[in-house]
C-alpha cells in the first residue's frame, strides 16, 4: 500500500508500505520528520502522534482506551483525528492513506 505524510512546511513524503507494518515504523523507515516512535510502538509514549486526514478517519478505526489516554500526553494539540501511528496497521484497505504530522 501507499501512504503519504503531510508535513508542517507543506511538503509530503509518500512511500510504499508492506501490509502488516504499523504506520509509526513506516514513518521511521522513511525518515518522516516529527514521527519519532521512542517506545518502538509499545504504546508507552506519544511521539508518533499524527492527525488522520478527514477522508481516512472512518477507515483507520478509533483509539482504544489505552491509546486514548496516551494521546492526552501528546506534545501537539489533540484533535478528533488524532491517533498514535503505531496503532494503525498497513493494509490494502488503507492504500492511499494520508497522515498529517502535527507541529509541536
Amino acid at each position: 500500500m501507499k501512504a503519504t505524510w503531510k508535513l508542517a512546511d507543506g511538503s509530503e513524503i509518500t512511500a510504499d508500505i508492506t501490509n502488516g507494518t504499523n504506520m509509526m515504523q513506516a514513518a521511521v523507515d522513511n525518515n518522516v520528520p516529527g514521527v519519532i516512535g521512542e517506545c518502538g510502538g509499545c504504546l508507552s509514549c506519544a511521539t508518533c502522534h499524527v492527525y488522520v486526514d478527514a477522508d481516512w478517519v472512518g477507515k483507520t478505526g478509533t483509539a482504544d482506551d489505552f491509546e486514548d489516554a496516551m494521546l492526552d500526553v501528546a506534545e501537539a494539540e489533540r484533535t478528533d483525528s488524532s491517533r498514535l501511528s503505531c496503532q494503525i496497521e498497513a493494509s490494502d484497505a488503507l492504500d492511499g492513506l494520508v497522515l498529517i504530522v502535527p507541529q509541536p
